[in-house]
């Protein structure tokens, strides 16, 4: 079913491709199984041309004084979520759909999720489920310091914690908390309600609660400054997962919060061969805390 959110998602989408605002999306993909988990590994051009347009912005990579959300883009705006969020196409995005969900005001990307940032997630998950997740900080592989959840729907090869549900233990409570015995990193998972069909401010409230919960038993908390440690979040499946981060790369590759739901975006196809050889579970410790 296409909802309202997702037809107007789609005629945006349909408008940037036409002038050019939005990048088309050309990938090849592989499956690499590990400890009777299946991960994609996916090369995704509109990476290596993101990379491009960040060498050609002033100051390079992640020039702390370019701001691409404030204002976003008029092409690739979708319309307001919440009352202090915006709907924005990833200009370079990994799959159909995905989008940004950008603070109106700046807010640096490692300060504190709140209800607002979950609230808007929760506006768009419980109209289309899908995927929510966060990069918090340049090391969990956030590009912009704007502040900004992203989302993405549910589909064939996008990220997904469903492969790991399988391992996690069933018929648990809301906000009972969890580990993947496959996973030798330091993360915590914890149970949330359904999202499609959810109220959304119910949904975002749980969801709330379930964030202070994961950074409690994580020992993750402010600094001095104000601002978070780097970690990643999804939300998926019934589950939020946070996993505290220690480096953006690993083996060559760049990890993101994608790359804990299965899927790791590659820039060139070379390192789908160094994942391979590595193997994904060692990508993903390597670029957390064990």
């Amino acid at each position: 079913m296409t909802t309202a959110l997702m037809q107007a998602v789609d005629l945006r989408s349909a408008e940037a491709r036409a002038s050019g605002a939005l990048l088309p999306i050309v990938a090849e993909q592989t499956e690499i199984q590990e400890q009777g988990l299946a991960f994609m590994v996916r090369w995704i051009s509109s990476l290596s041309a993101k990379d491009a347009a960040k060498m050609a912005l002033p100051g390079g990579p992640r020039d702390p004084d370019f701001n691409p959300f404030l204002p976003p883009d008029p092409a690739l705006t979708v319309g307001p979520v919440g009352e202090q969020h915006v709907i924005i196409l990833n200009k370079f995005p990994v799959c159909d759909r995905h989008l940004v969900l950008a603070r109106r005001e700046f807010e640096e990307q490692l300060a504190p999720l709140t209800l607002a940032d979950l609230t808007a997630l929760a506006v768009v998950m419980s109209e289309a489920g899908g995927l929510g997740f966060y990069n918090g900080g340049a090391q969990a592989g956030a590009s912009q310091r704007h502040k900004h959840v992203q989302w993405i729907p549910s589909a064939k090869g996008n990220a997904s914690l469903r492969f790991l549900a399988l391992g996690l233990p069933g018929g648990l409570p809301e906000h009972a908390v969890a580990v993947h015995p496959r996973l030798a990193l330091k993360h915590v998972f914890v149970r949330v309600p359904g999202s499609e069909g959810a109220q959304v401010n119910t949904l975002a409230l749980s969801l709330h609660r379930a964030l202070g919960l994961a950074f409690r038993t994580l020992g993750l908390e402010p600094g001095e400054n104000g601002l978070m440690p780097p970690f990643n979040m999804l939300i998926d499946n019934g589950w939020v997962l946070v996993v505290p981060r220690s480096s953006e790369h690993a083996h060559e590759v760049s990890v993101n919060a994608l790359s804990y739901g299965g899927t790791l975006y590659v820039r060139h196809p070379e390192q789908v061969e160094a994942i391979r050889r590595a193997g994904p579970l060692a990508v993903l410790v390597q670029a957390a805390y064990s």
